[in-house]
């Protein structure tokens, strides 16, 4: 592998790794980040709301509003002696939530302008992650060999939230680059598997509800509805799929994780009131659970849709966590014992 000149590592603040995150979104993966050890330098986004969000949980300043394409890297000129690159680019070109619209083969192109900042700063790690479906797009491997010519030893590790401690099903994949050394494999450590009945609901919360069979209500959603309750019998609350259908009957029990969440209302909660069904959305400080976030993250800008879909955006925080400690804790030589 190549190594070419680099600042040492030595460049971190108070041994803080100092890290740039392109396609920021709201945090996610600075908050993971910082939980690591991490001293969060600059976030970058194309969406305003995102931006300011951002600054709002990592300070004034921190977060850039910047639409990223090939060689923006001199708009952040004041950005230096970075230890990490966390990015992710845009990913609804390659997922198939996208559903039937045309593919954006520009927005398909977002993941390779982290080269450029790549060239331009020298971080010792790069953490990219996206959806696993990335690996499908004909510029895959090729971003994985720019990589490799510019010194890195790139893993690819397809990792579920789930594993993590975060009450969702949640697959993505994540490229770990290290400048110095092979990257080894992250592992999930969870102990127990946790549930949106659990984990996810915040049941003395005052939303209000309204009955599943309301006039005007969808006839695909009162047809998931009843599946759940065919299946699971009355008095028994459940999640109904709302907008959309994931091929595993519109519905899932509360008693398991979360299923993926998405950039839009996807999932309803149906309770019952003296034998009527009612139905409420999740509530973006549920999702927030959901996505593993903390009570200490906060969503102050935008609508009630920008919010959930700032989260439904984000990386799993404790899984960033996880991945920026393994490759902290790699970087630190052992203490030998002294006979």
């Amino acid at each position: 592998m190549r190594r070419g000149k680099r600042k040492t590592v030595g460049s971190q603040v108070n041994g803080k790794v100092r890290t740039l995150d392109l396609f920021c979104g709201g945090g996610g993966s600075s908050w993971g980040a910082r939980a690591a050890g991490a001293k969060i330098v600059c976030g970058v986004d194309a969406w305003d709301v995102a931006a300011s969000t951002y600054e709002a949980n990592f300070g004034a300043g921190v977060g850039i509003n910047l639409t990223l394409e090939e060689g923006c890297q001199s708009s952040l000129n004041g950005v230096r002696d970075i230890d990490l690159i966390l990015a992710s680019p845009e990913c609804r070109n390659h997922t198939c939530a996208r559903g039937n619209r045309p593919l954006d083969r520009q927005s398909r192109e977002t993941a390779r302008y982290v080269l450029d900042f790549a060239r331009t700063l020298e971080p010792r790690w790069i953490i990219l992650e996206n959806v696993v479906q990335l690996r499908n797009w004909d510029g895959f491997e090729k971003l994985v060999l720019a990589l490799e010519r510019l010194g890195y030893s790139v893993l690819r590790q397809i990792l579920d939230a789930l594993d993590f401690g975060v009450p969702q099903k949640r697959r993505r994949l994540f490229l770990v680059c290290d400048r110095e050394k092979a990257v080894t494999g992250v592992k999930g450590a969870t102990r127990g598997r946790r549930s949106v009945r659990s984990d996810v609901i915040m049941w003395t919360e005052p939303w209000g509800s309204k009955p599943l069979y309301a006039a005007g209500r969808a006839d695909a959603t009162i047809e998931k509805a009843e599946r759940a309750i065919s299946e699971l019998g009355r008095g028994e609350p459940f999640l109904v799929v709302y907008y959309g259908s994931d091929g595993s009957g519109g519905w899932q029990s509360i008693d398991f994780p979360l299923r993926t969440l998405t950039t839009i209302d996807r999932f309803g909660l149906v309770t019952w009131e003296s034998g009527t069904p009612m139905l409420r959305m999740l509530q973006p400080p549920e999702i927030q659970r959901a996505m593993g976030f903390d009570n200490r993250y906060v969503l102050p800008y935008g609508s009630r849709r920008d919010r959930v879909k700032l989260l439904g955006n984000a990386v799993c925080p404790p899984v960033m966590r996880a991945v920026v400690r393994s490759l902290v804790k790699a970087s630190k030589p052992v203490a030998r014992r002294v006979a």
